[in-house]
């Protein structure tokens, strides 16, 4: 279903939604489980990292309007960068965030309804001394503004060769996990490199930006250092920095393919500590952290709680940490994942008061179930349950996304658990068919092409942990919606789950489910342009009628207002309601190769 709620019918629905939030709270319902404590070295409480917290929530204070909103995403303000923008991330003054995309990092003016660029470092051709160099604005602006309907993986990579240069799959992977600390300054990986930035003067950003800190191989110097019985550990081939955190007392962490080490945010390594993992595991998302230090990361064969005591890095269970095994297929996916293990960052869920304290992730099977660990001790005389890989899951449960039956072979996502409260929401990233060119190419062309050019994934769905019971139970279902490869997010003034896919006819759009009953509320369509693909960012908003859209050749900003005669849908971007009107014309049009 594609309901869209009218202008007027929204006093009284709000006002059944405080309602039943008011009986649900009187009743003690799981839904209005704790929020994680803030931690008092990033930046901000939201923003401040990937995934928006140090929980990994991708849960936000703030929804969209109800309504349908038609926007041209050339007509909006933006900061180019890419191909992949993974977060916009918040600085310590409110009036600007840090942009972090995988070529560059942006320092960006944002009161009020400005979006605008003061200040641009070009990290990648400093890490790769100009052998990938800047990408001009123009070149990001004509890919933003074209379509991929009727391109081949080979129209598609000549064109992105253009755009990007030859070399341009090297570009992957650079910026994608970031963290801001209370002092402003930006962590971000480029190249081999690991780096810190800061402002030139902080009293005037548009004076620059600085490298304040780096180390010029990270693999090599963290992992070189590292003594083991046998001398020094050396790094495998293919070893990658995938993750960047922060703990309670300020240090970084940073999640390789194979360990995670904890250092201090000056770089200094004289005290550094590096864990690595087995020589089979790889890890390729980022870890949660707790109040507590307690750091929860998930390889493809196992998911695991270190505990960072201070000085080291603890695996010894007298300091609270763990590993437990967990469903994994025994081949890679077709498309879109990095390995065969979860797609997911682990998300905490239960906080303070709650009766359960968890860490949430979707498992490696062909068809994921979403996975519960307990995440301090396990209670005493609970009993395995059956079908589970250890006592210490707390509970899992089938993903089907009300897929028709049989059921596709692969229903698996690359993104995170959305949590909010003790909600969970999921998404399914593989197509039911994947084309043969598509599944052998690189991941940027996979998302520059999935959807307007090859099938699409689709498929979505909410589930809740029952307190009660002490075991998830499914909410809702969505067969019918896409979620192509951007991560999920809740907003939680009007309850909402939104994802970004395409449809044919109407191009890309931000969907928004509603988090009780999964009726869409909310619809940013944005047309057939590239400037509507997510392509493994996240989508954000900056306040409850702003929205801020991480596309693939960078953020750009869209006012979300209604007309008073709208009735639910506005006309943002003059003449582009009509231009929608003859999309499926076009589209048919377009379609020539096929």
């Amino acid at each position: 279903m594609r309901s869209t709620s009218t202008k007027s019918g929204m006093p009284a629905v709000r006002g059944a939604v405080c309602l039943l939030a008011l009986a649900a709270l009187l009743a003690g319902t799981a839904a209005f489980a704790g929020s994680p404590a803030p931690n008092p070295f990033l930046s901000a409480p939201l923003y401040g990292i990937t995934h928006f917290d140090s929980s990994q929530s991708d849960s936000m204070p703030y929804s969209p309007p109800r309504g349908t909103f038609y926007i041209d995403p050339a007509a909006q303000p933006i900061v180019h960068g890419g191909p992949v923008n993974i977060i916009t991330m918040a600085s310590t003054d409110p009036d600007y965030m840090w942009a972090s995309g995988h070529d560059r990092v942006s320092y960006v003016y944002r009161k009020d309804d400005a979006w605008r660029v003061v200040a641009t470092f070009e990290a990648l051709a400093d890490a790769t001394r100009g052998l990938l160099p800047p990408i001009p604005n123009e070149k990001f602006q004509e890919f933003g503004n074209s379509t991929a309907i009727g391109m081949t993986t080979s129209t598609m990579d000549v064109y992105l060769k253009r755009i990007m240069g030859e070399n341009y799959m090297a570009r992957f992977g650079n910026g994608s996990y970031s963290v801001v600390d209370k002092d402003n300054v930006m962590y971000a990986n480029y190249g081999t490199g690991l780096y810190a930035f800061g402002l030139r003067n902080p009293r005037d950003p548009t004076q620059g930006i600085v490298v304040k800190h780096k180390i010029a191989d990270v693999i090599e110097e963290i992992q070189g250092r590292a003594a083991t019985a046998d001398g020094p550990s050396i790094a495998p081939t293919g070893t990658r920095l995938f993750g960047l955190s922060m703990t309670y007392d300020g240090r970084l962490v940073v999640t390789f393919s194979n360990g995670v080490a904890v250092i201090r945010r000056d770089f200094d390594l004289a005290d550094m500590d590096f864990y690595p993992f087995g020589e089979d595991e790889y890890v390729s998302n980022s870890m949660a952290v707790d109040e507590d230090n307690g750091m929860y990361i998930a390889s493809n064969k196992l998911m695991r709680k270190l505990v960072w005591t201070g000085s080291r890095i603890s695996d010894r269970e007298e300091d609270g940490a763990w590993s437990s095994p967990y469903d994994v297929a025994d081949s890679l996916p077709p498309i879109i994942k990095f390995d065969n293990g979860t797609g997911s960052t682990p998300t905490l869920m239960g906080f303070g008061d709650d009766p359960y304290k968890l860490v949430v992730i979707t498992d490696g099977a062909k068809r994921m179930k979403l996975v519960a660990f307990w995440r301090n001790e396990i209670p005493l005389g609970f009993e395995q349950k059956p079908g589970t890989a250890s006592r210490r899951i707390a509970g899992q449960i089938p993903v089907t996304c009300g897929l028709r039956a049989p059921l596709p072979e692969w229903i698996q996502t690359e993104q995170s658990v959305v949590v909010s409260g003790y909600g969970a929401f999921v998404v399914n990233n593989m197509p039911t068919t994947v084309d043969p060119e598509l599944q052998a190419a690189n991941k940027i062309l996979e998302v520059s092409l999935m959807g307007p050019a090859y099938p699409g994934p689709h498929g979505a769905e909410r589930f809740e942990w029952d307190v009660v019971a002490g075991d998830w139970r499914s909410v809702w279902r969505r067969p019918d919606v896409s979620s192509t490869s951007m991560v999920p997010v809740n907003g939680r003034a009007d309850p909402i789950a939104m994802i970004n896919g395409y449809y044919e006819g109407t191009g890309w759009e931000v969907t928004g489910m509603d988090w009780g009953t999964g009726d869409t509320i909310f619809r940013a369509v944005f047309g057939n342009k590239n400037l509507g693909n997510g392509a493994y960012a996240i989508i954000q908003m900056l306040s409850n009628d702003s929205l801020l859209f991480n596309s693939i050749v960078g953020p750009f900003r869209a006012k979300l207002t209604l007309p008073d005669d709208s009735n639910g849908c506005n006309a943002a971007g003059s003449a582009w309601p009509a231009l929608l009107l003859a999309a499926p014309l076009l589209f048919v049009l377009s379609r020539g190769r096929r």
